[in-house]
C-alpha cells in the first residue's frame, strides 16, 4: 500500500534485549489497553517502524486470532531477529504486567466492595476510552490520502461500528474487496 511515509524508521534494528525491554515497557503502561502505548513505542519513541509500516502490521495483527499488540509484538520481534526476537518481545509483553495483574487481582478481592474502588474503576474506563479514540485517530492519518485504503476502511466503519455487523464475517468480505481493489490498482 503506499502510505504516508514521511517520518522514516532512523533507529538501528533491535536486538533481543531491545525488544524485551520496549515491549517490557509497553507491558507496565499499558493499563487499559497496549494498542495508544504500542504505536507511540514502536513508531515515535523507539523508530523501530514508519507510522505506514505500523498501520500495515496492525491490520495484519488485527485480522489474525488473539490479541493485537501480542500479535505485533510478535510480527515485530519476527521481523528483526526471528524467533528470539519474537518470544523477546513477547515475554517482555507479558512478563511484568503479568505479575502486577496478578498482585492487584489479590488486592481487588479484598477492596471490591469500596465505593472508592468503584470510582476508580469507572475513571479509568473513560480514560482508556479517549486513549483509544486517540489511537484512531493516529491510525487514520497514514491513511487520509490513500483512497484504497478509505475505500476499505470507511465501508468496515459502517458495517462493524455502526450497522453492529459480526467481526469475522465483515472481515473476510473487506479482505476480499480490498484484494480486487488492490489488483486492480496494480493494473
Amino acid at each position: 500500500m503506499d502510505h504516508d511515509t514521511s517520518t522514516t524508521r532512523s533507529a538501528p534494528a533491535p536486538g533481543p534485549v531491545a525488544l524485551f525491554l520496549g515491549f517490557l515497557n509497553l507491558g507496565f503502561i499499558s493499563f487499559g489497553g497496549a494498542l495508544p502505548h504500542a504505536r507511540h513505542i514502536v513508531v515515535e519513541k523507539r523508530r523501530w517502524l514508519t507510522p505506514a509500516e505500523f498501520t500495515d502490521l496492525l491490520g495484519l495483527c488485527q485480522f489474525l486470532p488473539g490479541g493485537n499488540v501480542i500479535n505485533l509484538s510478535v510480527a515485530i520481534g519476527m521481523r528483526y531477529r526471528g524467533l528470539s526476537g519474537a518470544l523477546a518481545a513477547l515475554l517482555g509483553l507479558i512478563a511484568g504486567p503479568s505479575l502486577v495483574v496478578i498482585a492487584l487481582g489479590v488486592l481487588y478481592e479484598h477492596t471490591q466492595n469500596d465505593l472508592h474502588v468503584k470510582h476508580l474503576f469507572a475513571g479509568l474506563a473513560a480514560a482508556a476510552a479517549g486513549l483509544l479514540v486517540a489511537m484512531s485517530v493516529k491510525i487514520l492519518l497514514p491513511l487520509r490520502r490513500n483512497p484504497v485504503a478509505l475505500a476499505i476502511a470507511v465501508p468496515g466503519f459502517i458495517a462493524i461500528a455502526i450497522m453492529r455487523l459480526p467481526l469475522l464475517p465483515t472481515m473476510l468480505v473487506l479482505t476480499a474487496l480490498s484484494i480486487v481493489i488492490a489488483v486492480r490498482a496494480a493494473r
